[in-house]
């Protein structure tokens, strides 16, 4: 059985993403766009178009990129990063966006991986930038501000050269590249089109209807999908004002909230549950707040009631994948209020289809079984992995979320299970195998395994299964994958354990690892 959006298909435009973005950039050029929330740092829509424009010429001129070349940026959020994105967008090259936690040899491998030739950061991470720079062959290193061994980004909006139109197929052409670890293994850069992109947009527009006055605050990382359409390219498109947060501080959260009124919050899991539970918030004015969304991860009925009932706003949930470009599934604003714990109906345009984890055959309603999603924001597949698009786009074109769902009979979507082994810590996906090749290198470990366990602020966490080969403690374990991994991806608890249980061709038996676990 094929499930089909609840709302008409939607027309979409057969543009680039920053000829959709800008479509109307004149009539709220004098607007605030972005307001970075530390220094109140202001730039308007107009800056943000011309700042834009000024990259691309003096990327296409001065710096000979070509249709398809990659940038990376590797950076917290501020309002200079919409401008390095959409300037490299426009002059038709390819952003491939860092988590700024990366450790060195994680950036390498991302820029390795996806041939980049230029890169951007921050002085904070000039260390970390132009070692992996160095490891990746890439070709300049531009920073916001200024560092030793970066050119100032300030160089590529100097002054106004005109811009080279650069003609786009948007079907093909790509225009983000972020990595995700899809369903199984190591992170893949993900191939986003600017057809995807622009479908994406036009799907949200539908969802958020008329909302022009909104004011929202960007506590979720650019680098990521949700908050690359969210703010990155929503916020430029329908001409609103953002609020930009280069890293989280919970009552420095609150605090701008209260400042600028913030009417709109795109969160995860853990930020809810500060909001439910948190005694700060009393002490703060958020009544501004009319709309409250929840995605990356998901969110528990009981948590969603009680940070909404303390609002006084429904938190809504959202349901997508850096595959599907962002969302799958959502919730109109002028909807009524959702079923607890759904996580929306499928986006116009879209298809779907639940199957039988064992058989492959389609599921009908209230049949719990693996999604499948079929529509214009399906990725092209992953770069330069052929193997890992196969498997993950069939070809029929339905992607396999590898996430075990219930489609009811009026449509909603409820999350229900996951059937690939990544670990889901907040927006973050970890793969056990890395944390376990890892582990690995210890002298003292055998061998090990890890999983995900339930975690009230991270929705999960891993926990490691370990054979020791010598003496060796749980707390020197954790330290020893902490230097080596991003901070999300750090192992939370050890145990030991006399062998990992295996099939006989040596899969690890996770499940019979869950199963030891006393929750």
């Amino acid at each position: 059985m094929i499930f089909r959006s609840p709302w008409p298909d939607i027309e979409i435009p057969a543009q680039s993403v920053t000829d959709f973005v800008f479509a109307n950039a004149a009539s709220h050029a004098q607007k605030t766009a972005f307001i970075d929330g530390p220094t109140g740092r202001t730039l308007t829509h107009g800056q943000v178009h011309g700042m834009a424009r000024r990259v691309a010429s003096a990327l296409l001129k001065e710096r000979g990129l070509r249709k398809g070349d990659v940038f990376c940026i590797f950076c917290p959020n501020l309002p200079e990063y919409v401008v390095a994105f959409h300037g490299v967008a426009m002059a038709g090259g390819v952003v491939t966006t860092a988590s700024p936690l990366c450790t060195t040899e994680t950036l390498a491998e991302q820029l390795g991986d996806s041939r980049a030739r230029f890169l951007l950061t921050v002085p904070p991470f000039i260390g970390v930038a132009l070692e992996a720079a160095k490891a990746a062959g890439v070709e300049e290193v531009f920073v916001f501000g200024e560092a030793e061994g970066a050119t100032p980004f300030a160089a590529l909006v100097a002054e106004e050269a005109g811009l080279l139109r650069i003609e786009i197929d948007p079907a093909r052409d790509l225009v983000a590249l972020p990595y995700s670890s899809g369903t199984t293994g190591r992170a893949k850069g993900v191939m986003l089109t600017h057809r995807n992109m622009v479908a994406m947009m036009a799907q949200l527009e539908t969802l958020w209807g008329d909302a022009t006055e909104d004011q929202s605050l960007a506590v979720l990382p650019f680098f990521h999908c949700y908050g690359l359409l969210a703010f990155v390219c929503m916020t430029v498109r329908r001409g609103l004002s953002c609020v930009t947060m280069p890293r989280f501080d919970f009552e420095q959260f609150l605090q701008l909230i209260e400042r600028h009124r913030v009417t709109s919050l795109m969160l995860v899991p853990p930020i809810v549950l500060a909001l439910a539970k948190h005694p700060l918030v009393a002490k703060y004015d958020l009544s501004s707040v009319q709309f409250i969304n929840s995605g990356a991860a998901p969110l528990g009925e009981a948590l969603q009631n009680e940070a909404g009932a303390r609002m006084g706003v429904e938190v809504r949930q959202g349901y997508g994948m850096s595959e599907s470009t962002l969302a799958v599934s959502g919730r109109r604003r002028d909807e009524d209020p959702a079923k607890p714990g759904a996580v929306g109906r499928l986006l116009p345009n879209n298809e779907a289809r639940v199957i039988d984890v064992a058989t492959g055959a389609d599921l009908g309603p209230n049949q719990r079984g693996e999604l499948l999603v079929r529509g214009p924001t399906v990725m092209r597949g992953y770069f330069g992995n052929v193997q890992a698009t196969d498997a993950t786009i069939d070809a029929d074109g339905w992607l396999h979320t590898g996430d075990v769902v219930v489609i009811d009979d009026d449509g909603e979507f409820f999350i229900v299970d996951r059937l690939k082994e990544l670990i889901k810590v907040n927006a973050h996906q970890v793969a056990p195998a890395q944390l376990e090749s890892v582990l690995l290198t210890h002298p003292a470990v055998a061998d090990a395994a890890v999983i995900g366990i339930p975690h009230e602020e991270t929705g999960e966490a891993p926990k490691a299964f370990v054979v020791k080969r010598a003496e060796v403690s749980e707390a020197e374990l954790v330290a020893h994958v902490a230097a080596h991994v991003e901070p999300y991806a750090r192992v939370r608890a050890v145990a030991f354990v006399d062998a990992i249980p295996k099939s006989p061709s040596g899969k690890i038996l996770r499940r019979e690892l869950r199963e030891r676990i006393v929750v």
